[in-house]
């Protein structure tokens, strides 16, 4: 599923500049986003995990589960980024169930991953 297109008419981005951080592991998270421009790190306990590119969703987990972070997000380059807070993930999820299924794909590979690795 590509998000860039379904999200390519919102005009409610966050920009964030190189360097700042969107999220820090351990916060509560009431949103999760989708990376419309940029680059960003994902990172858990100090390691890189992943390297997001414009289309990737970040603070997934957050919002379903209503827990901490799990990870830091922190802006590679000058980025923009879609806040989707509880009811409109909800909303998705509903309408749009290969939306559901993207979000869920993205959860197992990141898990696949960190097996990999541990």
């Amino acid at each position: 599923m590509n998000l860039l297109d379904l999200f390519r008419h919102q005009t409610d981005l966050q920009a964030l500049p190189a360097g700042q951080v969107l999220f820090k592991e351990g916060e509560r998270g009431n949103f999760m986003y989708v990376l419309m421009s940029g680059t960003a790190e994902i990172i858990v306990r100090n390691r890189v995990m992943e390297t997001a590119e414009a289309g990737t969703i970040v603070g997934e987990m957050a919002i379903i589960d209503d827990s901490a972070r799990s990870a830091t997000v922190l802006a590679k380059s000058d980025c923009k980024f879609l806040p989707i807070e509880c009811d409109r993930f909800t909303f998705l999820v509903q309408q749009k169930p290969e939306f559901a299924l993207h979000v869920m794909r993205v959860m197992a590979a990141r898990l696949r991953r960190t097996d990999a690795i541990l």
